[in-house]
């Protein structure tokens, strides 16, 4: 079906944060699929564990156990400080979780009324019928409705926040802590804990989505976790596999028995092969993964900056750790398209934002290429733009 506007290119190969064609052209990886594959391409342990287990077995279903789910559960459940977990095979899974996780709640609680939710504008959750209602771009909802019924506000809005969760009395509120989708949108640390005080406050439930931001790409496993937040339950996926499909719904204690026997379920989710993977990142990150992401993060933030004071087409540098956005006064899908002929992959979002998410193994000299690729491009560019639109270029 005609969903995805795909490249000419067939790409063959991979190692690292480099992407290797058919013609054996090297790209600069700064997109890792979409935030996806934070160890790279072509990682020596994860192939070893991957072949190892497609010899034993790949599926069992979860009416048995193997050794490895519940292994991946109580780490990532340590990692967040969460009480449990529930595996899907996607992000937007993992959201169709939260969401029946919401309803289940307020109709134990005896409140079945509370069954809408709360999202913020610019939010992106998923494409299924119930994450797409979350979802506030109107071209991604308006063919598929009616859906969920959802209030809308503006992201740093205190009293819109206060007002919608005192008088609409939702089931949850479900928030990115950094807006992917939305152009790399980073929430103030006062907002999430005034959204989180709030919750507590109306008995809302608290849902962070961090299928985009968690898993350590902002430095730390989760990235409300900067603001010393914790949620009611979060949403993982993207990384958490190093590109295999894997998603996971985490609950904290208060919730983390709503669900009855057969309340939810998926055939092929936490199954061997995609926890073996998990595994392996998670001992990754043991190791010190994440420390990578923050060193090159600053590198790379500091390299933008420093890009942003040089050309005036350049409005803003949003993000944080290998989470990062270029937002441009005007022809960034232009930006993008030129990056991608001078060898460097990324995309654009929110229709003004570079969107630059490379695998956490990224290196020192990897990221200096990049930026280097990305002034030759810049160097070429019209440099016209209104003084009213100028802004500050630090996030």
């Amino acid at each position: 079906m005609k969903t995805y506007a795909r490249t000419d290119e067939v790409f063959v190969d991979g190692r690292g944060a480099v992407l290797i064609d058919n013609l054996g052209r090297e790209y600069l990886d700064f997109l890792a699929g979409i935030a996806v594959s934070a160890l790279g391409h072509g990682h020596p342990e994860l192939a070893a564990n991957l072949r190892d287990q497609v010899g034993k077995f790949v599926h069992l279903s979860n009416l048995f156990r193997h050794p490895y789910t519940e292994q991946v559960a109580l780490r990532m459940c340590r990692l967040s400080g969460m009480a449990a977990a529930f595996f899907t095979n996607s992000g937007t899974e993992a959201m169709e979780c939260a969401l029946k996780l919401a309803r289940k709640a307020m109709y134990k609680r005896g409140t079945p009324q509370r069954s809408s939710f709360v999202g913020l504008t610019a939010g992106f959750h998923g494409r299924s019928l119930g994450a797409l209602s979350l979802t506030h771009n109107e071209k991604y909802r308006k063919p598929f409705g009616p859906l969920q019924d959802v209030t809308w506000i503006e992201p740093e809005d205190f009293d819109a926040l206060e007002q919608v969760l005192t008088k609409k009395q939702p089931a949850a509120l479900v928030i990115e802590p950094i807006q992917g989708e939305g152009g790399i949108r980073e929430l103030s640390h006062d907002y999430l804990r005034a959204a989180r005080e709030l919750c507590t406050k109306t008995g809302t439930m608290l849902v962070h989505d961090e299928i985009q931001s968690g898993c350590g790409r902002t430095g730390i496993f989760l990235a409300a976790q900067h603001a010393g937040v914790t949620p009611d339950v979060v949403t993982l996926a993207k990384p958490i596999a190093a590109g295999l499909p894997m998603g996971a719904c985490l609950a904290n204690a208060a919730y983390a028995e709503t669900f009855d026997k057969g309340d939810h379920g998926s055939t092929f989710a936490g199954g061997p092969l995609v926890c073996r993977a998990a595994i392996v990142f998670l001992d990754e990150v043991d190791r010190g993964l994440l420390n990578n992401v923050q060193v090159r993060g600053q590198q790379l933030r500091a390299g933008l900056e420093a890009l942003a004071r040089e050309f005036p087409i350049v409005r803003e540098v949003r993000g944080r750790g290998l989470m990062l956005g270029l937002r441009l006064h005007h022809s960034a899908a232009e930006f993008q398209k030129a990056l991608y002929k001078n060898f460097v992959i990324t995309n654009c979002t929110a229709g003004d934002v570079i969107r630059i998410v490379p695998p956490f193994v990224i290196t020192e000299a990897q990221v200096n290429e990049g930026l280097s690729r990305m002034r030759e491009v810049l160097v070429t560019m019209p440099q016209e733009t209104a003084t009213k639109d100028r802004k500050e270029i630090h996030s």
